[in-house]
């Protein structure tokens, strides 16, 4: 029996039930959303059934909400009327398990999520940090009332009953081939430079796995590289106000390999980005939660081809910077020391789930 999402409200009359609670966003089209909600109409008197779906932009915790200050904004919102019925959804196999589930007195509901809506993100609370963390979430709710959607009508808490779900991207089934970097530079009190280059075997990894990094140096300087490091940077554009961006370092590994003035080298340099090393970080993105359950650093954002500027919400992309540390040398010591720095794109997500 499939596994069935369901929450009543407190005045027992709506029992909402969803079959799953991530929607998976495949760049040119969205999951629908299927569901129904049970009906116990005793205490309805006049008032009417609708179901919302909302995907909200939360920048504040709830505690924070006070003098009418609201931190919460919706970028978009969906209501359908279920009761007394306006239009009835075309039935899918997930609508015919769920009506089966819920017994009679039960609506079935649709929703299309538009493929321009971001991704479920949230941002990381710091360690004091108290209520939801901030990000953008999706919800779906069913309510009692009098209109649709009049902003003077109070909705009692106890004639509601919500689902927080999820917006997810998976992984392309197909690869791309890795990025490669070359870079020469030269220093002060040196006639000939170093060369570096770095490249990866595929442009995309999932949450967890290896990362080999493939490095050749050929130091024809007189300067000794000490020891590289590799950062990986998690960019977010938080393109909802005022295109916020900011970037964090998610990786900082030293691995001591040194090379000589007139030396080569060449070696795969392993790393692996995990939110594990980076808990105490505030305002590092993760992909979006249900409850307090375990995540991940947030998935790279994959964007349709032209479609950028009316996405709303969070981007989230990555890079990794391999620096060579050089030593400075003779009289001038420091003053003519200078890093190599090389920049590779990563794609950070998860694989495709398998099917069930």
């Amino acid at each position: 029996m499939a596994k069935v999402f369901k929450k009543t409200s407190g005045n027992g009359g709506l029992t909402l039930y969803l079959g799953k609670r991530d929607y998976v966003d495949h760049v040119n089209s969205v999951d629908r959303v299927d569901g129904v909600v049970k009906l116990n109409p005793a205490d309805f008197k006049d008032r009417k059934v609708f179901v919302q779906l909302a995907c909200a932009f939360r920048y504040g915790s709830d505690d924070l909400d006070v003098m009418g200050l609201c931190f919460r904004k919706d970028i978009w919102i969906q209501i359908v009327q279920i009761y007394p019925a306006t239009d009835k959804p075309t039935l899918t196999a997930m609508h015919d398990t769920l009506l089966k589930k819920a017994g009679d007195d039960a609506v079935p509901f649709s929703f299309e999520i538009p493929n321009n809506l971001p991704c479920s993100v949230s941002l990381q609370p710091g360690p004091d940090d108290n209520g939801k963390a901030c990000g953008v979430d999706f919800e779906v709710k069913t309510y009692l009332a009098m209109e649709k959607s009049n902003p003077d009508e109070k909705i009692e808490k106890k004639d509601t009953a919500r689902l927080i779900i999820r917006k997810v991207q998976f992984a392309p089934t197909q690869v791309g081939a890795g990025p490669k970097t070359e870079l020469c530079k030269s220093f002060m009190m040196s006639d000939k430079p170093v060369y570096l280059e770095a490249s990866m075997e595929k442009d995309l990894y999932f949450h967890g796995e290896e990362i080999p990094i493939k490095i050749k140096v050929n130091n024809e300087s007189n300067k000794t590289v000490k020891k590289i490091r590799i950062l990986v940077e998690q960019t977010t554009d938080i393109v909802l106000y005022s295109a916020d961006k900011y970037t964090k370092a998610v990786l900082s590994q030293e691995f001591g390999e040194s090379v000589d003035p007139s030396g080569t080298f060449e070696k795969t340099l392993t790393i692996i980005p995990l939110l594990a090393e980076n808990k105490e970080k505030r305002g590092l993105s993760l992909d979006g939660r249900l409850k307090d359950e375990d995540t991940n650093l947030a998935s790279s954002t994959m964007l349709r081809d032209r479609v950028e500027n009316d996405v709303l919400g969070i981007l989230v992309s990555y890079k990794i910077k391999i620096n060579l540390m050089i030593a400075g040398g003779g009289l001038l010591g420091g003053l003519t020391s200078s890093d190599v720095t090389a920049e590779l794109p990563l794609l950070l997500m998860h694989p495709q789930p398998q099917a069930e």
